[in-house]
């Protein structure tokens, strides 16, 4: 198994990708894919577990006490732990050996999902939630790189199209799956329905990865300048990307503390990872053509694919009143469809040109967000529907083939570093994309909110008959006052004004989602064909 350490951890530049036999010569067809299916299953439950409690936190909110701006925080704990620990996870495989560092993360991440279930308040939860995350988080780059190191090239496209389940398809169901849970069993179970695969993932790990010794001496020659600085930076960015809408951006010190320290730290982490001998990170591969930028579209991507279901379940529940059971049906049909059409993306990968297959993808998944531009307060479920279905023909046909473009030809050497910077992107992505959109819609409300109240003037008899009307309807319904019906008139009227003001907002959004993706989609076209990279292949 000492090849498979090798293979699926090494990214330390010092390592000859010689040291490393074919990984396929020593394990069985059968171990082989125990141990994708089962990494890619824990990957699964990594991502899910971010949207499956997103959809849910006003219900766990209530039931530990926590405020509505403080509950954030049990999405962000369970983030900043994952974004740190993806990038750490290829060097401690290392350390560990891969069966001990998986195995042992997969059972914590179950353990501490039980955990979270009984949580008494607020602080209990965060902890719980960040050990969940840090453990979980390792779940994500460990099944990327097991995929390009372990399976043969041939191969490499039908385990790409399950980790591609776990990056597009989880953050679409998560939704679903938590609102059913909570509106019909409780909160809890969204954390107990790791269980059972989680049980099963363990249960492949243990049979299909051998026993490696550790290397307990790596930890000597670590780059902990490189480590400190990155987890410092990595964590501050992330807080300030949470936190900064709800706290004035700029005009509050914490997120211009928080901003510096991200700035230095960020700063001198690229630095030493530059220079020095060893890095925690190879990042001279973002030079590399396909690989830097399928980065580029893999960024842009997570903005789309995070912020489309950050904004979606906003809309339906602020526009519409939809309940968490009733968002989540809504967003099954960007999780469904991906579910069948997945599995047949390698077949097209081997009849037609991967690059077609991306820009196809994109341009469906900008086409679904620019179907939402022209939103009405009758835009609901229904209407939703045929953007829900394009967006998750779109989401199935970029992954995969963006992976296996991007990573084409990187080298067993440098596939722990390639599995750390593609996963970490597309997570930061959606981090500054929630982020991002989080201010862009209350900017665009006020802004369409300030038009429309203008346009709405007492001196118009259009304004006031309608107030006139709504005063006779308040006071045929129980209002005896004359003035606190007129009142109650003018306050229905802002009402209406602030709800189409939001409408606006949403659609303005959705418009710049699509933009975003135009550009992932220009990133795409720069790509080359793997058989016109230089250098090594995919093993």
């Amino acid at each position: 198994m000492a090849t498979l350490q090798i293979a699926a951890n090494g990214n330390s530049l010092a390592r000859p990708a010689a040291a490393a036999p074919a990984a396929p010569a020593v394990m069985s067809p059968l171990r082989m894919w125990a141990a994708v299916v089962g990494s890619t299953l824990g990957a699964f439950m990594a991502v899910l577990n971010i949207q499956i409690v997103n959809a849910s936190l006003a219900d766990i909110q209530g039931a530990i006490g926590a405020g509505t701006d403080d509950g954030g925080w049990i999405s962000t704990s369970y983030l900043i732990a994952e974004i740190v620990v993806i990038p750490l996870s290829a060097w401690l495989a290392r350390v560990f050996s891969l069966r001990n560092y998986l195995l042992t993360n997969a059972i914590l991440f179950l353990i501490f999902s039980v955990a979270c279930a009984f949580a008494a308040n607020l602080q209990q939860m965060i902890i719980l939630r960040a050990i969940q995350g840090f453990s979980g988080g390792v779940l994500i780059p460990m099944a990327f790189t097991i995929i390009i190191t372990l399976l043969p090239k041939a191969k490499q496209p039908i385990g790409l199209a399950l980790f591609a389940l776990s990056a597009t398809f989880a953050p679409a169901i998560g939704p679903t799956i938590g609102g059913y849970l909570t509106e019909n069993w409780g909160w809890e179970y969204i954390f107990y329905v790791n269980l059972v695969p989680g049980a099963l993932m363990v249960g492949m790990l243990w049979a299909s990865l051998d026993r490696g010794a550790m290397n307990l001496k790596l930890l000597a020659k670590g780059d902990w300048p490189g480590i400190i600085t990155m987890a410092i930076g990595l964590a501050a960015l992330q807080t300030v990307l949470e936190e900064g809408n709800k706290e004035d951006w700029f005009g509050s010190d914490f997120i211009v503390r928080l901003s510096v320290i991200a700035a230095v730290s960020l700063t001198l982490f690229l630095i030493i990872e530059l220079k020095t001998a060893q890095p925690l990170l190879n990042l001279r591969l973002l030079v590399r053509r396909n690989f830097g930028f399928g980065i580029v579209a893999n960024f842009l991507l997570g903005i789309a694919l995070y912020g489309s279901v950050f904004v979606l379940p906003i809309y339906l529940t602020r526009i519409q009143g939809y309940n968490s059971e009733q968002i989540g049906m809504v967003l099954a049909w960007t999780g469904i469809p991906q579910l069948l059409l997945i599995p047949l993306v390698p077949r097209l990968m081997k009849r037609f040109d991967v690059r077609l297959l991306i820009i196809i993808g994109f341009a469906l998944f900008a086409a679904s967000n620019f179907m939402n531009v022209h939103m009405t307060g009758d835009y609901a479920s229904d209407q939703l529907f045929w953007p829900n279905i394009v967006r998750a023909i779109g989401q199935a046909l970029v992954f995969t083939p963006l992976s296996a473009i991007a990573t084409a030809g990187i080298e067993q050497e440098n596939a722990g570093s390639a599995s750390a910077l593609f996963n970490m992107m597309r997570n930061l992505g959606g981090a500054v994309g929630i982020a991002s959109l989080q201010t862009f819609l209350s900017k665009r409300e006020q802004f369409h909110s300030n038009i429309l109240t203008n346009s709405v003037s007492v001196f118009e008899e259009a304004t006031r008959d309608r107030i006139a009307r709504l005063t006779g309807y308040f006071m045929s319904h129980g209002v005896s006052d004359q003035a606190l019906a007129s009142h109650k008139a003018v306050v229905a009227i802002a009402l209406k004004i602030r709800k189409q003001a939001n409408i606006m907002a949403f659609s303005d959004t959705f418009f710049l989602l699509g933009v975003a993706l135009v550009v992932a989609l220009l990133a795409s076209l720069l790509l080359r064909k793997p058989g016109q990279l230089s250098g090594g292949g995919a093993h």
